[in-house]
């Protein structure tokens, strides 16, 4: 009988799957579920970020769809191919000692395999995409194939898994806009410091073993820091993603600075500066109240960016398509003078 992985619900369908698919299926980590939405939220914010200067049409719950299908199939497949490249690093570890490669309940042959379905289901996701979307997406293939080796050579292994994971955000825009813009690679990289926080408190369970076989990790590289390099990541990626949000709706410049131009107070001054604040109050509660030595509050922290993205995604569709009206002309801007000259 197929055994649960530590850290997968122990209720999920997985386990109630037939005897002899379990183990694919926890190959693909289906059981763990968080992995694929973080995976594919990022796709679903490419979306509604585009929004914010192209609208939102009935089409986008197509793309939607299709990118949730691609987020599982290709997590799955990533999944598989770090555990074939990881299997004897991960049965010295306790956390993924019962992972199907080195419990032995798969074979590398089949795993290899099953990794090739994977992307196929994948590739019939790309064909349905514009072609410069494709494009984009398959640009992301370097990144995915050397994360796995990562660990082994940089302590800033989650910066990799940041720029891969949320490759989707790039991947939205350009099947939306058919182009890429300044704001969603500032966005992008803003995503990017949010999967280095976000990683680090998962990395946290592990800090331990990794220590004992050399593998590498900000969580490790953090130190007695550690709550302080995730708050900073994590603020990092607040800044980004304010600014990201500027530069896609024409406020490009300061916003600041936009307060004390002579007899101007705009409302949407009032909207797009707090805008974010919800998104940093989660992020300084997950940080606030990390314990990093027990895992299964780490664990907990990890999964509520589950709900962070989700909060992200809607002040994104709020402000940008329900108070966007009231942002002012970039070119009317342009012509006022400070009030100090």
């Amino acid at each position: 009988m197929t055994e649960t992985i530590k850290d997968a619900q122990k209720n999920h369908w997985v386990y109630r799957a037939p005897e002899n698919w379990r183990p694919f299926l926890q190959l693909s980590r289906l059981d763990r579920p968080i992995g694929y939405w973080l995976l594919a939220l990022p796709g679903w914010i490419g979306l509604a970020f585009a929004s914010l200067s192209h609208g939102l049409e009935w089409t986008d719950l197509k793309w939607a769809a299709l990118i949730f299908i691609g987020a599982i199939a290709m997590r799955g497949a990533g999944c598989t191919y770090n555990d074939i490249v990881d299997r004897d690093l991960d049965a010295q570890v306790d956390r993924t000692a019962l992972r199907p490669i080195p419990a032995g309940t798969v074979s590398v042959k089949q795993a290899w395999l099953w990794l090739f379905a994977q992307c196929f289901i994948g590739l019939l996701v790309l064909l349905t995409l514009p072609r410069f979307a494709q494009i984009v997406a398959v640009c992301s293939i370097p990144l995915v194939a050397a994360y796995p080796f990562m660990k082994r050579i940089t302590w800033w292994p989650q910066v990799w898994l940041g720029l891969t994971f949320n490759w989707a955000v790039l991947v939205a825009y350009a099947i939306k806009t058919d182009m890429l813009s300044p704001g969603v690679i500032v966005l992008y990289l803003g995503l990017m410091f949010w999967t280095v926080g976000y990683d680090t408190i998962y990395a946290c369970q592990d800090m331990e073993d990794d220590a004992l076989i050399g593998v590498k990790s900000t969580a490790r590289r953090f130190g007695k820091n550690i709550k302080l390099g995730i708050g900073l990541s994590f603020a990092l990626s607040v800044s980004l993603i304010t600014y990201a949000y500027a530069l896609n709706v024409g406020m490009s410049f300061s916003l600041v600075r936009m307060i004390w131009y002579q007899n101007y107070w705009h409302p949407s001054l009032i909207y797009a500066l707090p805008m974010f604040i919800p998104l940093a109050l989660h992020f300084v509660w997950q940080v606030w109240t990390l314990k990093t030595e027990n895992s299964a509050n780490a664990l907990g922290r990890f999964k509520s960016n589950f709900g962070a993205a989700l909060i992200l995604i809607g002040l994104l569709l709020i402000y940008g398509n329900v108070f966007q009206g009231n942002i002012p002309d970039k070119d009317i801007l342009s012509q006022m003078t400070p009030r100090w000259f």
